[in-house]
């Protein structure tokens, strides 16, 4: 069958931009070959920072035949409706329509349209166009003369080229016929921009990919980042050494490069006094270059890893003489920055404390604004000292030191290295806590309370640590929630939501009771408590699902009833809810609420919500089986109430799985609609009364299954 190749050719696509660049050129492809009929058997893509390409492979060679029945107006209608009709099916005379019979709606025209299946270069010719134009870059440019059209094409760098060919693997393919904004496809297209700019001939995906590597580009991301690994990998163990492996850096040179060439580079010993943070982030941001480190201490050593694209008939000596001339004076730069924090703060000497006191001071009376309706920075670490002080016995911190760490956590905003370095902030405050002689779990926390920022980023786990994180995120949260700055679709400027799963992984991953809503109230006395609670249930879902947690149980325990603020007892809840449906009591259990809460559904439409609360009266019992669900509730309900209460939520479950027998044999034997409204009515109430039971521990009918 044959196969497509589509490559566009560019300048130097932004290293960002370039994998979901790929993965959107396939996806608008093949759906759109797929809308027309054009069903494929796999296909891939690439990017290079100087081209986008996509191999389909098993296209058929042309549209399947399309066979439609057109339904029109009925046998009578006026003539206007008539020829409307005859106009969309493409017929000359309603004697092409055939007549059918509707037992309700009586006769009406019919016609079959036949569209025969075009070429798929044809269908190509028509899609490819189209999406180039449309392409969804983040940022796209105009060039050239033809900028100041309107209508122009737009890309992210200024479009070449396009090779498109279609055929069998076993014939020469052929060349695709379009052209956009007077680029013409072809089937050639350009190696390496330096070792070899020549045009290449292409044929087919297999020539395509070999032809390219002849002419020093490796097409395959995956391919280069593996080279670049394996060869930064082996260059360091050849000196002694160890890379320190960093996948965002790898995914960024992979795409600055399509012939990488791995090279080593070193700097001056004394250079690494700085801090091995600010020395990696130095080289990394300005060089997009690996550092090394000896294994024997696990300390930064003065050689680095950088990869070039080209291979210098010098064996890359001017390019590593080049980089290391750049890295010396960036960490010339950051040791200057370095010594220069860790002296007194000219017009601040006079400050009692440390020199973080004096950083603290500036920042003050600097008066930065954190939010035009929240106030400065200085009011900000007033409120997280306050409320880290608050927070602290409650995860078992020592007070006094979750307020100092709180005081002094955005002290290192003003240094100038985190001006400099805006990466290193917390961690140069905590590098600067530490040489000022402050206890460590402070030092810590100076450092920690940014944490954690994604979710694979490490969680506290020093109580005073915890304490400031908590008090960080929850005032960003609820001053946040105050000013109805919110979260809306996909946009979240502040970052809330990456707060709230912060809290979430917080308050779980160290086991913390921690009553919500209180908290609230604690870092700002508007009323959010609702609103922002429902917030955090949202984040808890994702997390738990992403734990693999099932949707449905947690919908369940959420809508039990209660404050739900307590996200740990939530967690135990719903893994206790688990285990139970897990078991064959608990699944009988479980169909037979949910059958006693769609019969409740149902009647109370007619009779009005609410219309079955209460208890029922046992004297209007009449079969054996509904007195013992009555007798068997009483005491399940008691026992789930009071394990509820001690928060045994398996005891809960237990107790409530020794209804399973009465509720089988009620449903069994007893008619619930009788006729005989009183028995109907108390019988539908003792119905209430098992809902209410099993939610206890979750609301049932929020359940599949």
């Amino acid at each position: 069958m044959p196969d497509l190749l589509l490559e566009l050719f560019c300048e130097e696509i932004p290293a960002r931009m370039q994998r979901k660049a790929a993965e959107d050129l396939k996806a608008l492809v093949t759906n759109a070959l797929v809308e027309r009929g054009c069903v494929y058997e796999g296909a891939k893509a690439f990017a290079t920072p100087r081209r986008l390409a996509l191999h389909v492979a098993g296209l058929p060679a042309k549209q399947p035949d399309l066979r439609e029945e057109k339904k029109g107006p009925r046998v009578g209608s006026p003539e206007g409706a008539v020829q409307g009709f005859l106009k969309s099916a493409g017929l000359s005379d309603i004697s092409q329509a055939t007549i059918q019979s509707d037992p309700k709606k009586g006769e009406f025209y019919v016609a079959v349209v036949e569209k025969p299946g075009r070429p798929v270069p044809e269908v190509l010719a028509e899609i490819v166009p189209e999406i180039v134009r449309n392409f969804p870059w983040p940022k796209s440019m105009r060039w050239g003369a033809a900028s100041a059209k309107p209508g122009s094409l737009r890309w992210v760098r200024p479009l070449q080229s396009i090779l498109c060919t279609f055929g069998p693997e076993t014939e020469t393919p052929d060349v695709v016929r379009f052209d956009v904004d007077g680029i013409v496809a072809s089937d050639v297209t350009r190696g390496h921009r330096f070792m070899a700019p020549d045009l290449i001939l292409v044929r087919r995906f297999d020539d395509y990919v070999t032809a390219l590597e002849r002419a020093k580009v490796v097409l395959d991301a995956d391919r280069r980042k593996d080279m670049i690994l394996a060869d930064a990998k082996t260059l360091a163990f050849a000196r002694g050494l160890e890379l320190v492996e960093d996948e965002g850096l790898l995914e960024e040179v992979a795409g600055l490069v399509e012939w990488p060439v791995v090279l080593t580079g070193s700097f001056d010993e004394s250079f690494l006094e700085i801090p091995a943070e600010v020395v990696r982030a130095t080289i990394r941001a300005n060089q997009k270059c690996f550092v090394l480190r000896d294994p024997a201490t696990g300390k930064l050593s003065n050689r680095f890893i950088l990869v070039a694209n080209i291979e210098a008939s010098d064996g890359g000596a001017q390019i590593v003489a080049g980089n290391e001339r750049v890295v010396r004076a960036r960490l010339s730069d950051a040791r200057h920055f370095w010594e220069l924090d860790r002296k007194p703060l000219p017009g601040f000497e006079h400050v009692p404390g440390t020199l973080l006191d004096q950083r603290l001071a500036k920042l003050r009376k600097l008066d930065i604004v954190f939010h035009e309706k929240l106030g400065t920075q200085g009011a900000r670490i007033d409120r997280i000292t306050a409320l880290a002080k608050e927070l602290a016995p409650l995860v078992g911190a020592d007070p006094a030191k979750a307020a100092r760490a709180a005081e002094l956590a955005k002290a290192d905003l003003v240094t100038e290295m985190v001006g400099e370095f805006p990466e290193v902030q917390g961690l140069m405050g905590r590098r600067y806590a530490e040489q000022q002689g402050e206890d460590a779990s402070v030092a810590a926390a100076i450092e920690d309370h940014y944490k954690p920022q994604g979710p694979s980023d490490r969680v506290p786990t020093d109580p005073v640590s915890v304490a400031v994180a908590l008090a960080d995120k929850l005032d960003t949260l609820v001053g946040f929630w105050a000013i109805d700055e919110k979260p809306t679709g996909s946009k979240d400027p502040f970052a809330l939501r990456r707060a709230a799963l912060g809290v979430v992984r917080l308050v779980l991953e160290n086991g913390l009771r921690l009553p919500l809503k209180p908290s609230f109230a604690a870092a700002n006395p508007a009323d959010v408590g609702a609103d922002l609670l429902a917030f955090f249930h949202d984040r808890l879902k994702v997390y738990l699902r992403d734990q693999g947690a099932r949707h449905d149980l947690i919908d369940a325990v959420l809508a039990s009833g209660g404050t739900q603020d307590d996200l740990l007892m939530i967690v135990r809840r719903v893994e206790a809810l688990g285990r139970f449906l897990d078991a064959e009591d608990g699944k009988n259990l479980l169909a037979g609420a949910k059958r006693a809460a769609n019969i409740l559904a149902i009647e109370e439409k007619k009779d009005g919500a609410g219309a079955f609360d209460g208890a029922p009266e046992a004297s209007a019992f009449v079969e054996a089986e509904e007195k013992a669900l009555a007798a068997a509730l009483v005491s399940a309900r008691g026992d789930a109430d009071a394990a509820v209460a001690r928060e045994d939520f398996e005891a809960a479950m237990g107790a409530l799985a020794k209804l399973r027998p009465v509720v089988d044999a009620f449903f069994d034997k007893v008619t619930v609609n009788a006729d005989d409204k009183t028995l109907r009515a108390n019988r539908l109430r003792l119905l209430s009364s098992l809902r209410e039971a099993t939610r206890a521990v979750a609301d049932f009918s929020k359940i599949q299954g």
